[in-house]
């Protein structure tokens, strides 16, 4: 429908005009106008100011009118990161991240919020890593006033600043937190991992090494993470590429009992690092170990530890111990009783393949193999399943051997290993949600800085997960910061006057806000 003039012309020449409202129909195939409704002569409503009344009149009725309407007063500025940066902050400040940092620039006169500079990079690699140029765009999309005048070049000089405070800043850490530590300290998970380089790195620190990465044509640095038995990060160290592991073990934890009041350290490892060596080097600082063996590769294990009958004794869910003690060494044997199922099924299963296949011949193909060539006898042109072999093999069904020279009970001992997946899931929050590499600063400095960036930023998320954990809170740490995310904030103008508004939380969000302590924003609060 439409509004339609239609003109009249009177006998002395002059003109009047009628209004209509018609619409289009068809007639016989034909278009025609239909008339609607006859509103007056337009000169006579435009005197009585009836055609303003009657388009406000309709507008009541016009959703497109009444939103065009409102438009007209309403002016939305942006909408930015709200939700994460509430929580992370109120745990920044409760941590005493915040406090210590400032104390330590305190008469240091900087033009710039180096504190805030320092939040901003940390924030960011819980959110959206990115380089610091990224960061320096980033943080135009997040509703923090202290981020407002920080520049590129800010970061960068915030780098170097937290480096130089790294120390202090985890002994404060540290001394604050000490009653929650309580006896924790005693047991301290250690590991290291490589992290590469995009380019040549800082030499002498750039070197190398073994990759963990599978990268051995790129330089690397080794860095290394210690942590209580029940997960909080302690302390870090970063190493030159070409560390090895026991080393990189020995100086780091000699500097980590001349920092922090650890009257005993037990140094637990994965099976890498096993070796008449390495265990000398370990006890000749004085320090304990609990490491795991390569069973297959110790020829005592198979003949002397495995085969050793004793009773296990159940000490967690899926898991049982026996200790054995042979030639001054003390081994505990663990048993997982339905990993040994699935491992017995597995090579049922593997064994019932290659007695099909031996039936069917083509017996070079199945001794070339060297996956099954282990379970397979050859004697001149006859190949047989070898059942001693199977035998043996059942022997490592669901289990895993540690050595230690601990006085730790073997319960204790099994359950510091399996507490190993800690550090290790540390590692992989670091290289992989956090991107700790690769690194592309060229400076030793702003190589160590940018990993103590992301160990502050991991210490963040550990104390969230720990806090889910107090209240019974079943979503995972990413579950979370994904609904978080979701909550934005929204600056509006509404006829003149400045208003934040925030939107609905979703999901998992408030989760966050309850176990940070935050209270949840109003959904619109004026300026």
């Amino acid at each position: 429908m439409y509004v339609r003039v239609k003109r009249f012309r009177n006998k002395d020449g002059s003109v009047r005009q009628y209004l209509y409202i018609v619409k289009g129909v068809r007639v016989d195939g034909k278009p025609r106008q239909k008339v609607v409704a006859y509103l007056g002569r337009l000169d006579d409503l435009q005197q009585e100011g009836s055609i303003d009344s009657l388009v406000e009149g309709l507008a009541r009725y016009a959703k497109r009118a009444q939103v065009m309407d409102v438009a007209q007063d309403l002016f939305v500025h942006a909408a930015r990161e709200y939700g994460p940066v509430l929580v992370f902050e109120r745990l920044w400040e409760e941590l005493g991240l915040g406090e210590f940092l400032s104390r330590y620039v305190a008469e240091r006169e900087f033009e710039f919020d180096v504190v805030a500079a320092i939040f901003a990079m940390v924030l960011n690699r819980l959110l959206s890593p990115c380089s610091k140029l990224g960061v320096s765009r980033w943080i135009q999309e997040v509703e923090e006033p202290s981020f407002a005048n920080l520049s590129l070049h800010h970061f960068y000089r915030a780098l170097d600043v937290l480096w130089e405070y790294k120390e202090s800043l985890e002994e404060d850490l540290f001394w604050r937190r000490r009653d929650l530590f309580s006896q924790e300290v005693d047991l301290v998970f250690f590991d290291t991992t490589t992290v590469s380089f995009q380019g040549e790195g800082p030499e002498g620190l750039a070197e190398y090494g073994y990759s963990r990465d599978r990268r051995p044509d790129l330089r690397q640095i080794v860095v290394a993470v210690a942590m209580t038995r029940g997960g909080v990060p302690i302390a870090h160290e970063v190493f030159p590429g070409s560390t090895s592991d026991v080393r990189s073990f020995a100086r780091a934890i000699s500097s980590l009992k001349a920092r922090f009041p650890i009257g005993r350290v037990i140094v637990v490892s994965d099976r890498g690092t096993v070796s008449e060596e390495n265990l000398k080097l370990l006890s000749s600082l004085g320090l304990s170990y609990i490491v795991g063996v390569r069973m297959r590769r110790v020829r005592e294990v198979e003949k002397e530890i495995l085969s050793r009958p004793g009773r296990y004794r159940q000490v967690a869910e899926n898991l049982k111990v026996k200790e054995v003690r042979h030639q001054g060494k003390r081994y505990i044997v663990c048993l997982n009783e339905e990993e040994a199922e699935r491992d017995r099924e597995a090579r049922e299963e593997m064994v019932g393949k290659l007695r099909e296949k031996l039936s069917r011949g083509g017996l070079k193909a199945l001794v070339g193999n060297r996956g099954w060539r282990k379970y397979l006898r050859v004697r001149g042109a006859k190949v047989e399943i070898d059942e001693g072999a199977l035998k043996r093999e059942a022997r490592y069904d669901g289990k895993y051997v540690l050595l230690t020279d601990s006085e730790l009970a073997a319960e204790e001992v099994a359950l510091a290993y399996k507490g190993l997946w800690r550090v290790e899931a540390a590692f992989r929050e670091l290289k992989d949600q956090l991107e700790l590499g690769p690194i592309y600063h060229w400076t030793e400095p702003r190589v160590r800085a940018h990993v103590a960036v992301c160990f502050l930023a991991l210490l963040l998320e550990v104390e969230l997960e720990q806090r889910f954990k107090e209240l019974g809170v079943e979503a995972s740490f990413r579950e979370v910061l994904r609904d978080l995310k979701r909550v934005k904030a929204v600056h509006l103008e509404v006829k003149g006057k400045q208003y934040l508004a925030r939107t609905e939380l979703v999901g998992q969000a408030y989760q966050g806000f309850r176990a940070a302590g935050v209270a949840v924003p109003p959904q619109v609060v004026e300026l």
